[in-house]
């Protein structure tokens, strides 16, 4: 139980229904869905479309979207892949033979074709309950009337502005500048796709005027992408992966997604005893971020599009995890995992909802960079994500950027299985650091004995590019320690990441909600 004279919130408890997610009018309008008979799914779909116009900057309908389901009645797990594919134009050997060597965020080519409408429709065919147009709208309603900018939101609009292109700056941005806290966003050009979005199911986007004026734009942009693209794409339905860890399953969306990094990861924690040392201690941390910098590298190496990722069996394996725990010194930091691990291995917003039949679905929604790739359709503003820069264009990887296929994400959804049965829904946000966000949620849960809403509370590190992410909540002690190993410690001006997540105590017949403090979403209930 936290300590109630500090500053903290209390995981939230209900019985019949529950939603967890960054944004309180996204919260509350999925609420609403479970109140008026809405599924789990229907209320994850309205959710996550509003949240495109709370946090435009993080998410919206020219995105992509996976998600995990539970149907009620069932334990079984459902994996649904709405990402999209790179058109069937692009051509990767013309780039390399312009000398260009990655795909730049900001660039047609990064654009995949967007693949979240596609499955919001899948979505509620196959597990709704209201029809997607009812799902659609609330967000309808607040894309005419216009939402007010939360605080976080504002601090990181203010900070992402300059991606965008001059004719998204034109919807994006109030009187040529970021929206301030308090002010009202609207924005008439997703409200009209919405429209034909639910009159018209799918085709109102991937076909028509929608889908003209987003071809349009890539095309002046550079873009290979047809109308033909966009009508074909296409959601598809899948088998989860899971791992386990002390007696708890993990389980992750399969590949595009970066989920078997996340098991990868928990498996190399599994060989130490982390509940020995302190949970927010530089002994913690420094296995933490070394097991990080091996599980990435095997990311890098092995995951793609799922019809070409060939060793994930290697990847989730326990005896991969041990030979790479065996890697770890804990007096120092490894400079870089890749020549430590060549014997190894030489054979990528988040709503969570549970309803009253049991239902429970884990939904993560993204346009991957703030503001995607900046670019957006003259007429109705649909801001394009930039995924494709998940590509490499080193010939023959796995992840090479080809026609008709998918990049590799860092957006991953989750849940946890305890003796054949899920106890909880969640995900964390936050880029490159989602896999590691998950191990830690896991281990702050397993290790410590946290609940919920501790776990996503705890402070957070990540090293990427060479550096070791600090945030404040940890003591300059600690800090000074992983320095001492070799970690070159940043101690970042904003938080890492986000989550959310819902607990389901069987036992009690209770739902448990918790939503990061790090945004300024919230968990409810009924």
């Amino acid at each position: 139980m936290r300590d109630f004279n500090s500053p903290g919130r209390s995981p939230v408890y209900a019985t019949n229904g529950m939603v967890a997610t960054s944004h309180p009018l996204a919260a509350s309008t999925a609420l609403n869905i479970l109140r008026q008979g809405g599924s789990a799914a229907d209320a994850a779909i309205a959710g996550a479309v509003i949240l495109g116009l709370c946090e435009p900057h993080m998410c919206g309908i020219g995105g992509d979207m996976f998600a995990l389901v539970k149907p009620a009645g069932s334990e079984d797990i459902i994996a649904l892949n709405a990402s999209g594919k790179a058109p069937a134009g692009f051509d990767a050997a013309a780039l390399r033979n312009q000398g260009i060597t990655k795909i730049d965020r900001d660039t047609a080519a990064a654009v995949t074709v967007p693949g979240a409408v596609d499955g919001f429709a899948t979505l509620s065919e196959r597990f709704g309950k209201l029809g997607l147009d009812a799902c659609l709208a609330p967000a309808i309603d607040a894309a005419k009337k216009g939402v007010p900018v939360a605080p976080r939101v504002a601090t990181d609009w203010a900070d992402c502005a300059a991606n965008l292109s001059p004719t998204a700056a034109k919807t994006y941005l109030l009187s040529g500048v970021a929206p301030a806290t308090g002010q009202v966003f609207r924005h008439e050009g997703t409200a009209r796709a919405l429209e034909a979005i639910a009159a018209h199911g799918r085709d109102g986007f991937y076909k028509g005027p929608v889908a003209e004026d987003m071809v349009a734009a890539l095309s002046s942009a550079g873009g290979a992408h047809t109308l033909d693209d966009f009508a074909a794409n296409k959601s598809d339905w899948g088998t989860p992966i899971a791992g386990t860890y002390k007696g708890t399953d993990l389980v992750e969306h399969p590949p595009n997604g970066q989920g078997a990094t996340a098991i990868l990861l928990a498996n190399i924690l599994s060989s130490f005893d982390l509940a020995a040392f302190a949970p927010n201690s530089a002994d913690r941390i420094h296995i933490e971020m070394e097991a990080t910098k091996l599980a990435y590298d095997a990311r890098n190496r092995i995951l793609a599009d799922p019809d070409h990722t060939a060793r994930l069996a290697h990847m989730t394996s326990p005896e991969t995890a041990r030979k790479l725990a065996a890697k770890i010194q804990m007096s120092s930091a490894m400079a870089d995992a890749k020549p430590l691990t060549e014997e190894v291995h030489r054979d990528t917003v988040l709503i969570t909802a549970v309803d009253a039949d049991g239902m429970a679905v884990t939904l993560i929604y993204s346009i991957f960079a703030s503001f995607g790739s900046g670019i957006a359709g003259p007429d109705f503003g649909i801001l394009m994500h930039n995924r494709g820069a998940g590509f490499t264009l080193e010939a023959g990887h796995p992840n090479e950027a080809a026609p008709g296929k998918r990049p590799m994400h860092t957006i991953i959804p989750a849940m946890l299985r305890q003796n054949d049965r899920v106890t909880m829904a969640f995900g964390v946000m936050g880029g490159q650091y989602q896999a590691t966000g998950h191990a830690h949620v896991l281990t702050n849960l397993i290790d410590y004995g946290m609940d919920p809403q501790e776990a996503l509370d705890s402070p957070r590190a990540f090293t990427e590019a060479g550096e070791l992410r600090l945030e404040r909540g940890f003591s300059d002690d600690v800090a000074s320690d992983l320095e001492a190993r070799g970690h070159t410690i940043v101690r970042p001006e904003l938080p890492i990441g986000g989550g959310q997540a819902i607990a389901i105590d069987h036992q009690n017949g209770t739902l448990i909600g918790a939503s990061d403090p790090r945004k300024d979403g919230c968990a409810i209930g009924y």
